[in-house]
């Protein structure tokens, strides 16, 4: 592991932005300190660690914590944290590099994640479940050791409901990722300002940024993955019908259990009516709710 202290900055912060960004930064900035706030995800004293990939997305996301940083009523700390899996041709310059030059305090993880994903996955198999198993052991381990109270992660809207509807085609579940997560052991916490970011915006402002950006040659070059097709889908749905997404997403901040299918999340047995005095059934006579039950066991096994 690499550990470098934040240096004195050399480069404007990203709040220092040239003015024709500012139409493209201040909305995003704008959704994130919304999602920041609607789930509680950063606290006084916070620890913020940064995954950073060398992709566009937590490119943005440490932009915005940075310029929330200097602006947010409290105090946190912001460290970025980047894996160097061992991918061939990986430019392990371009980070530290960069980083250096922001005067951002950061860690690079050297752990070959990639011949073990390529060796255990089967030939035509997807790496995507081990190579990010992997991974988030690795960071969750780091987090742990740096004392970092969250570990923010840079997926978006887009990401979110990706995932919602990979889940209902191919797992017969109704669920999504979180905004805000306790990881199975208790002992770390990720979250995700950009829950409330379109890709599409976080696109523009990376290549008006002009970020290093660091493909995934082990992702990238899968071709046909699920997820594309799925995210071709949505991206269709948003040309045809625009807001259709963020209709989409606000559904899942708008549940009625009782008008859904899970018997474990709502209790459809001991819902009842209790007739009331004087109430007569179909042919006018009484008919008590005990009766019409045991009538409809009767015709189930008769029928």
């Amino acid at each position: 592991m690499t550990h470098t202290p934040a240096p004195t900055p050399q480069a404007p912060r990203p709040d220092a932005h040239k003015p024709e960004l500012q139409p493209l930064f201040a909305p995003l900035v704008k959704g994130a300190a919304q999602a920041i706030t609607d789930y509680r995800m950063i606290g006084e004293g916070d620890r913020v660690m940064v995954c950073l990939s060398g992709g566009k997305d937590s490119y943005t996301l440490l932009d915005i914590l940075l310029h929330l940083q200097k602006r947010a009523p409290i105090d946190f700390e912001v460290v970025a944290v980047n894996l160097d899996q061992g991918q061939p041709g990986f430019p392990t310059h371009v980070l530290p590099e960069y980083l250096t030059r922001l005067g951002v305090k950061f860690d690079i993880l050297t752990e070959d994640t990639y011949t073990t994903v390529k060796e255990k996955t089967p030939e035509g198999k997807t790496t995507c479940a081990l190579c990010s198993r992997l991974r988030r052991g690795i960071l969750y381990r780091h987090a742990r050791e740096i004392g970092a109270t969250k570990i923010a992660l840079g997926h978006h809207r887009d990401d979110i409901l990706e995932t919602l509807f990979m889940n209902m085609f191919f797992g017969a579940r109704l669920k999504a990722m979180p905004p805000k997560l306790q990881s199975d052991d208790g002992t770390n916490v990720v979250i995700r300002p950009l829950a409330y970011l379109a890709e599409s915006g976080i696109q523009r402002y990376a290549e008006a940024k002009g970020f290093p950006i660091i493909p995934c040659n082990l992702c990238g070059s899968q071709e046909n993955l699920q997820r594309k097709i799925v995210g071709e889908m949505l991206e269709g749905w948003e040309r045809a019908h625009p807001g259709r997404l963020q209709n989409v997403l606000r559904s899942l901040t708008r549940v009625t259990p009782s008008h859904l299918l899970d018997r474990d999340l709502f209790d459809f047995a001991s819902l009842s009516v209790t007739p009331a005095e004087g109430d007569r059934g179909f042919d006018g006579e009484e008919y008590p709710e005990r009766e019409f039950l045991a009538g409809l066991s009767e015709m189930q096994m008769l029928g």
